[in-house]
């Protein structure tokens, strides 16, 4: 068996040390694994961007008592994505609410959504 020179990941500079050792030192570890990761963080950044830009329109909107009810034209118009949010909610009367971080959303007709600020009281 040959003895082969294994080399760093990620500036290919030639290891010393331990036999499983795959980077020189933790600066090319982090430089390595932050090209590896790069593409799913934007990904994920972009979709938590939509989901506070959600968040920050339907905050808003709502009156002091927490509700509101809005053209669906008008959260479009807003930068509103009816594509992204965080969870949804069932209700007992099997209603579907779709939730992104403490606010909630329901279609209530065909261009109306009421818009629901969300709290521990509303999870039964």
């Amino acid at each position: 068996m040959k003895n082969e020179v294994k080399t760093c990941l990620e500036c290919g500079e030639p290891l010393k040390g331990r036999a499983d050792k795959k980077f020189c030192d933790d600066q090319c570890r982090a430089a390595y694994n932050n090209k590896l990761n790069s593409d799913s963080y934007a990904e994920m950044r972009n979709i938590n961007n939509v989901l506070r830009k959600n968040r920050r329109i339907m905050e808003g909107l709502v009156n002091k008592e927490g509700k509101a009810f809005v053209n669906k034209n008008k959260l479009i118009e807003s930068g509103f994505s009816f594509k992204y949010f965080t969870h949804t909610h069932l209700t007992k009367k099997g209603t579907t609410y779709k939730i992104c971080y403490d606010y909630g959303y329901l279609p209530v007709d065909n261009d109306m959504v009421m818009i629901v600020k969300w709290g521990k009281e509303m999870n039964n």
